[in-house]
């Protein structure tokens, strides 16, 4: 059988009873259900796993939901969630060990003393990750953009929240489970191929007090955060918070957060795109993304206007000055054509 995940899912699915009293020990049969608290395998019973059903589809066999918490997947998420795994390829391994499958390639590698490949996580982990989040309104996703002045979000699907997302320091430490905001990474064609974590504080109030409260993983090299869909006209930053700050006052603006300094230089450009709106952090490394994405730009005729702001990044000159400060500067750094395009009367 093939590694891919969709089969495995499917062949889970096929004995979903002895995968849930497996995995889910601490849950019970209840007619055509499994009740457990959650996929964590916590004592109760607001999720409900189906054990019989077609293959696809609704109604199918191994989906779950968590009533109490909108959460929803499949036996994949179950075991995933239930051992506390990080890499997707760790849960196809142990799958495999259930379903008494030959290991996988990546198994037989570390059984045989070679090495396994780096241990970042794959597109297919993070359209889950991002499939299991749900809509920023009302969450603290939505209190935490507000905090830092964000305070028109329309136009913000690929921003999503997750409640308990897996966070581990490093990989000695135990894995955590911390709220945090999820954006998805996508390519021009809208293909997701990987996601982006901000692990927040329970309140929203900023980002969790630890050591790395942002991590992004998948495929990101020449994709980004989008918000809107470019045509001849894109703006792009490294941070989701530095781009999303004009996105107040230029809102129908199509923005891209590449999420670093590196990955902003390598941005892939539309096919359409004829003008590209660099917004610069102030640091050595926005220095060097800048001056790389101009000469990019300007070899295949884009037409690049570097944006700069007073302080650091747009961010902080949103919340120093404000929305009306914030327009004024943009109208003077915009090409004269996109100024009664984009700008807010």
């Amino acid at each position: 059988m093939s590694e891919h995940p969709s089969e495995l899912a499917h062949e889970l699915a096929g004995c979903a009873e002895a995968v849930c009293r497996h995995f889910l020990p601490a849950g019970r049969r209840q007619g055509n259900y499994w009740l457990v608290g959650d996929a964590r395998n916590t004592p109760g019973r607001s999720m409900f796993v189906r054990l019989s059903g077609p293959k696809t589809g609704k109604g199918a066999a191994g989906k779950w939901t968590d009533a109490a918490t909108g959460e929803h997947g499949d036996l994949l998420d179950v075991i995933r969630e239930s051992h506390g795994l990080v890499d997707f390829r760790d849960v196809v391994d142990e799958a495999r060990r259930f379903l008494s499958l030959p290991p996988s390639r990546r198994e037989q590698r570390l059984r045989n003393g070679l090495p396994a490949p780096a241990p970042s996580g794959s597109p297919e982990t993070s359209r889950r990750l991002f499939a299991m989040s749900e809509p920023i309104a009302g969450t603290i996703v939505e209190a935490y953009l507000r905090k830092r002045g964000l305070t028109v979000l329309h136009g913000t699907g690929a921003l999503r929240f997750h409640p308990r997302c897996y966070y581990r320091p490093d990989e000695h430490s135990p894995v955590e489970t911390r709220p945090a905001m999820i954006a998805a990474v996508t390519d021009l064609a809208g293909r997701q191929t990987g996601a982006h974590r901000t692990w927040l504080a329970p309140d929203g109030s900023g980002k969790a007090p630890i050591d790395t409260p942002r991590r992004a993983m998948g495929d990101l090299l020449g994709h980004g955060v989008r918000f809107g869909v470019a045509d001849d006209v894109l703006a792009a930053s490294e941070g989701i918070e530095t781009v999303l700050s004009p996105c107040v006052v230029l809102p129908r603006m199509p923005a891209l957060a590449a999420l670093s300094a590196g990955h902003l230089a390598a941005i892939l450009f539309p096919e359409t795109l004829r003008r590209l709106y660099i917004l610069r952090d102030r640091d050595s490394a926005g220095d060097s993304a800048r001056d790389n994405l101009v000469a990019r730009a300007t070899s295949v005729g884009i037409e690049p206007i570097v944006l700069s702001p007073v302080r650091g990044d747009f961010n902080e000159d949103l919340r120093a000055f404000g929305p009306r400060a914030l327009r004024v500067a943009l109208r003077d750094q915009l090409h004269p054509q996109d100024v009664p395009r984009f700008i807010e009367r």
